[in-house]
């Protein structure tokens, strides 16, 4: 059974991305997050403040308050793969409706760092922002604060509704999907690998799972 699941989404992943990029061997998933506690991460946040404040996990789920501003990262570095994080606003205000994924995030640890965002403010989740200098064919010439926007409408559900952001990661292009809709699509990236964060910017939101999987060349 689980050959079966794997080959099927081998065969989706294929189908994303092209076949000359991936190919069908089945791959395995890596569980980020365990569902008790933050074993294989680490935090930045601004002005060094302690992160136990702002991120908790309990009843299998990753609580974050949005302030202050900072984030979560694995220890480890990652490339090609695919990115599951489901996540959901517990509640949201004015200035205080924003968190976001982050992936190929670089060192140093700063507020904030070079890495692609996956936007994750109210009514944005999609857009793509390139930070801390890293780049791509679709932004360059445009300023380092704008994003490139989602495409279309906004496919996030209602708010206290759990949502599905699915990253795929593979060689210099990234592709972001929100609630199985492709929103975004960037290539020619200049940062191809790095580690995996979530931000605190603002929002109170939750967590339930973080999983990777890697695409085989």
């Amino acid at each position: 059974m689980k050959f079966a699941v794997s080959l099927c989404l081998s065969f989706a992943f294929a189908k994303i991305l092209g076949a000359q990029e991936i190919s069908l061997a089945p791959t395995h998933r890596l569980e980020l997050f365990n569902g008790t506690n933050f074993s294989g991460f680490t935090f930045c946040m601004k002005h060094d403040a302690d992160p136990l404040q702002t991120w908790s996990v309990s009843h299998g789920v990753i609580h974050c308050t949005g302030q202050p501003a900072g984030y979560l990262r694995t220890q480890k570095s990652f490339q090609n793969y695919a990115l599951t994080v489901e996540w959901r606003f517990v509640k949201i205000a004015p200035q205080a409706d924003n968190t976001g994924v982050l992936v190929h995030l670089q060192l140093p640890d700063q507020v904030w760092p070079k890495c692609i965002q996956v936007q994750g403010k109210h009514a944005h989740q999609g857009d793509l922002f390139l930070m801390g200098g890293a780049e791509s064919q679709e932004h360059r010439g445009m300023d380092a604060n704008t994003p490139v926007p989602l495409r279309g409408a906004s496919a996030e559900n209602p708010v206290g509704e759990w949502n599905s952001s699915v990253t795929i990661c593979s060689n210099n292009v990234v592709r972001a999907y929100i609630n199985g809709r492709l929103m975004n699509t960037l290539s020619e990236c200049t940062v191809t690998h790095g580690f995996i964060g979530i931000q605190s910017e603002g929002a109170e939101i939750e967590l339930r799972k973080m999983s990777l999987e890697p695409l085989e060349y």
